[in-house]
């Protein structure tokens, strides 16, 4: 085919006419419009000439993927310029030019260099041109031509996805759409059939079809049950060459899923179910749980129960578990063993989702027996009332009874009730009850104004259980009497100008009253009999409980009476009558013209003249100041005289100097006088305590002066007698050395803390006669004896 080609291309280029095919649509300039026929030549001059056409081609053809060794030829172009003396030269340049495609500038042959891909480019675009060798210049303009690439079928059909995944639902008509696969060819649709695809089913038969021409999975078998089969493997082929032999094949994985649809009706395993309670089972509490079975997933699987019938239709309810599709028997009202023992229901279970196609089926739901067994248990006693509301006066006795409870046991056995009140609620002990026969009566007086409402508890217990008890509260209203005065709102203190005139109102007043009529208060004001005889002012009752106090003649001196005190008597309407006194206190005051008050002093008339506000400010000031520096100056000498008289770093209160040095012994004179112990007269006759200022003076002891023989521990001995026995010395432990070691003494402390011989010679029980400042110490000191003799 390929030589038929090439020979047809140069039997069209030796012709006047083409004889392979059409010419380009687009010609380039310089090329003629119309193709003409060869030019005529004679010898003669005048001689009629034709002209020729300069290009004789169109187009090449060339197969892709050449397989042979040397290069692919793809035609020939020629000029009728060339006169095949070489004088012309042939050049190519475009797509491909010099790489894939060369030319001999001699012969004008073009070649293919390498193997071509129709898939990676299917045309390529070359110019040529014929130049004259020697003077470089074209002896015909440039022109376009093409070199097509035909296809041949190397590529197999791909498609879109490795793996499809797919659903449909269970049970489904024959021919239902599952899904569209599709597979591409690469090769050329427009030469041959290597790019005609047709689509086959390799695996899943009979389950399934596919469309050969469009890759349409369909199903092909009636009422697939997901419940006995779910998943579905598909493998589809697609091949080219409109499947015809030799083709080439691709294949792809169809994963298809049932899914579920509800054509399964609940089912219960067992038709009966018994379960037990107690009849003190409050409401909602569960009782147990039944379960029907459905094939069918997710909302196709869910479950309604509910009680259509049976005894217990209005004692039981049964609510859904959603998450485990289980019914929940639950108590809807109190049960009483004593009035019904036993219990039937029957409990249906239902889809909620129903597909209509599947009616035919039969109904989707089931029911089952559920018999409830009540058992009995020992109740409280239960009060005849929720709630019980009494009313009381607040003048009634103490022992009034007011009401009663009752209650009594549930049981068969009608165990007798003993009440009682829950003094929590009752923390004054204002009421009681009767034991037996639950009367409530008063202990105390009752007071409306302290306490309106009185909530307490009381309690039923039975006798032979103790354990069982019931509680019921009981509101207790106090009912007003009228045992209250009214009285005065405020405290009321007016003033009255000294020009007033009669009549005039200086003051209204208003009453309150803790007690609280039935038909409202009603106040009455009056002046007390004793001052309403040459009163200087009148009450007027305006009838609203409100009265205002008018004056009775013109003009008022408060030199003659500064201040009057009127006894207004108020009294309510109510039984019995209840009345009070209140005093208002009227001044009298100089006014200005417009009635408002200046001044309510009495001024005095003899010795005008005296000291200003200004120095009664001043004098008080100094005096002041006086009492403070007073103050300051015996705090101050207070103080000096408590302060220690040592006050360095010497001190010996609570300090202990260590030298670090060991003396040499009697011998060592340099380290102390040893005279001075000896002799007690170079001690001072006034030597006393130096820490502080010793507020009685105690004369020291004279000792008799100790002989120069006098051993050193009769010295140190007497010495420590007299600490003992010596008033002034320091009431706190201190530490004194006296840097004396005998022959063949024993290392005993010489401390004045156990200066005493025995433990008897100290009597510490004066301690506890010092007050309570000394109460530690005297139980450190005098609790010793005690602990001994223990």
């Amino acid at each position: 085919m390929r030589t038929y080609q090439y020979f047809l291309l140069l039997f069209w280029v030796g012709q006047p006419y083409p004889t392979f095919s059409a010419p380009l649509s687009k010609r380039t300039s310089g090329f003629p419009a119309k193709k003409r026929a060869l030019e005529l030549s004679g010898n003669s001059k005048n001689e009629l000439n034709r002209s020729k056409r300069s290009w004789m081609w169109n187009q090449f053809f060339l197969l892709e993927e050449y397989t042979g060794s040397d290069y692919q030829y793809v035609g020939k172009l020629h000029s009728d310029q060339d006169r095949g003396d070489g004088s012309l030269k042939y050049i190519l340049s475009g797509d491909g030019a010099g790489d894939l495609f060369i030319i001999n500038e001699n012969t004008g042959d073009i070649q293919a260099t390498k193997r071509l891909d129709r898939e990676e480019k299917p045309v390529y675009i070359l110019r040529a041109q014929a130049i004259n060798r020697k003077t470089g210049r074209p002896v015909e303009p440039e022109s376009e031509f093409i070199i097509k690439i035909h296809d041949i079928n190397d590529n197999e059909p791909i498609f879109t996805k490795e793996v499809y995944t797919a659903t449909v639902p269970e049970m489904s008509d024959v021919g239902t759409f599952v899904v569209q696969v599709t597979a591409t060819d690469a090769d050329d649709p427009t030469y041959g059939n290597s790019a005609k695809v047709v689509y086959s089913i390799l695996q899943g038969q009979p389950y399934f079809s596919v469309e050969s021409e469009t890759g349409i999975i369909k199903t092909a078998l009636l009422n697939m049950d997901r419940e006995n089969r779910e998943q579905y493997q598909v493998v589809i082929q697609a091949k080219d060459m409109g499947g015809q032999m030799g083709g080439l094949s691709g294949t792809t994985t169809v994963n298809i899923t049932l899914t579920d649809v509800n054509d399964n009706p609940p089912r219960f395993p067992q038709s009966t179910y018994q379960f037990k309670t107690p009849e003190s089972s409050p409401p909602g509490t569960p009782i147990g749980r039944i379960k029907a079975s459905d094939a069918d997933m997710g909302e196709n699987a869910e479950i309604e129960y509910s009680i259509t019938d049976g005894e217990g239709l209005d004692m039981f309810d049964v609510i859904t578990d959603q998450e485990t599709q289980e019914g929940i028997i639950t108590v809807k009202k109190l049960l009483d063993f004593e009035k019904q023992k036993v219990y039937t229901l029957k409990v249906e279970a239902s889809n909620p989702h129903v597909e209509p196609r599947f009616l035919y089926l039969g109904p989707f739901k089931d029911s089952a027996t559920v018999r409830i067994i009540v058992e009995d248990v020992d109740e409280p006693p239960v009060f005849s009332k929720l709630a019980y509301i009494v009313q009381v006066r607040e003048d009634a006795q103490v022992n009034t009874t007011i009401g009663s409870v009752s209650a009594q046991d549930p049981d068969a056995a009608r165990n007798p009730v003993r009440y009682s009140v829950d003094r929590h609620t009752d923390m004054d002990r204002i009421f009681n009850i009767d034991s037996g026969n639950g009367s409530i009566f008063t202990s105390k007086l009752l007071d409306r104004e302290t306490l309106l409402w009185h909530n307490i508890t009381v309690i039923a217990t039975e006798i032979n259980n103790p354990k069982q008890s019931s509680r019921v509260p009981l509101y207790i209203k106090v009912l007003d009497v009228n045992d209250n005065a009214p009285e005065f709102a405020e405290f009321y203190e007016t003033f009255v100008c000294e020009k007033a005139k009669a009549d005039q109102l200086i003051q209204t007043l208003r009453a309150v009253d803790k007690d609280d009529p039935y038909s409202g208060h009603q106040f009455s004001f009056s002046l007390a009999p004793e001052a309403a005889i040459g009163s200087n002012f009148t009450i007027q009752d305006n009838k609203d409980n409100t009265a205002g106090i008018l004056t009775r003649k013109n003009g008022y001196n408060r030199h003659e009476m500064s201040t009057y005190l009127l006894p207004v008597v108020i009294s309510d309407n109510d039984y019995p009558v209840q009345s009070s006194t209140g005093t208002v206190t009227v001044r009298v005051c100089a006014c200005d013209h417009h009635g408002n008050m200046q001044s309510c002093h009495a001024e005095a008339l003899i010795h005008p003249t005296g000291l200003s506000t200004g120095a009664l400010v001043a004098i008080l000031l100094c005096i002041v100041i006086l009492l403070v520096t007073v103050v300051l100056f015996a705090a101050l000498r207070r103080q000096r005289k408590k302060e220690p008289l040592i006050i360095s770093k010497e001190d010996i209160r609570d300090n202990i100097v260590s030298y670090n040095d060991e003396g040499g012994g009697e011998e060592d004179t340099q380290a102390f006088d040893i005279g001075t112990l000896r002799n007690p007269e170079a001690i001072e006759d006034n030597k006393l305590r130096r820490d502080i200022v010793p507020e009685t003076l105690f004369l020291p002891r004279r000792t008799p002066t100790a002989r120069d023989n006098t051993d050193v521990r009769d010295f140190i001995n007497q010495r420590l007698k007299e600490n003992d026995t010596d008033p002034t010395a320091p009431p706190y432990d201190s530490l004194a050395t006296y840097a004396y070691e005998g022959t063949g003494s024993v290392a005993d402390s010489l401390s004045s803390l156990e200066s005493v011989t025995t433990d008897g010679d100290q009597d510490y029980d004066y301690l506890s006669d010092w007050g309570p400042r000394f109460k530690k110490l005297a139980d450190m000191y005098g609790g010793v004896d005690s602990d001994k003799d223990s």
